[in-house]
């Protein structure tokens, strides 16, 4: 069975999303945030101690972008996988990689020093902020005449690229919600596999 490790509003949203659309089994290990402090235990399952961590028989995963590309690949078909032989196919490729790439690399930064060192790099927080802001040129304009990001329907390329939104509200970096932007994320928040995925929380044991 699919087990996926995650922590409260991380990347696991993206695979845990994507399972609950495609109504797969999967197990789930909801952990304190960052696990590699909290539950030093994860390092043995994951070197890294970063999440999402996705194992599935005989593969392991770190990247949450390659997971739900995984899940759709591997468990379809689905609509959520866009085909090669689809006019929008390379635009799907590009979203997927823009998605961490372009947009949650400098927020990564802000959330570091923001809420885990505090005070260390105020600066880094104003700048890095801005830089995430500045990057969401394009996923605003593609948005001006498009309901979903790729071959008029939901796919993983609208579940990977709008994680960004939701860490950025989060990190209330406000200026993220741009008009088409804000009217994509609503629709698409609105899910019920995205409630679901997001509902998911770490429980002490007692």
């Amino acid at each position: 069975m699919i087990k996926i490790y995650g922590t409260e509003n991380s990347r696991a949203v993206r695979p845990i999303w994507t399972a609950e659309e495609m109504g797969l089994d999967f197990d789930l290990e909801m952990m304190p945030f960052p696990p590699r402090v909290f539950m030093k235990e994860y390092l043995d399952v994951n070197m890294l101690g970063t999440v999402p961590y996705m194992i599935d028989g005989d593969i392991k995963m770190t990247e949450s972008v390659a997971m739900c590309q995984y899940f759709v690949d591997r468990y379809g078909p689905t609509d959520l996988k866009v085909m090669p032989d689809e006019e929008d196919y390379p635009n799907y490729l590009n979203w997927l990689f823009h998605a961490d790439a372009t947009l949650t690399f400098p927020q990564t930064v802000v959330l570091r020093y923001k809420f885990q060192e505090p005070g260390v790099a105020d600066a880094a927080i104003e700048g890095y902020s801005r830089w995430f802001v500045s990057r969401l040129k394009l996923l605003e304009s593609s948005l001006e005449d498009r309901k979903y990001l790729c071959s008029n329907r939901f796919t993983i390329a609208d579940i990977c690229v709008s994680y960004a939104i939701n860490l950025a509200k989060s990190l209330e970096i406000h200026q993220a919600l741009k008009p088409n932007i804000k009217r994509w994320t609503d629709m698409l928040f609105e899910r019920e596999a995205f409630k679901k995925a997001s509902s998911y929380k770490f429980e002490q044991k007692t």
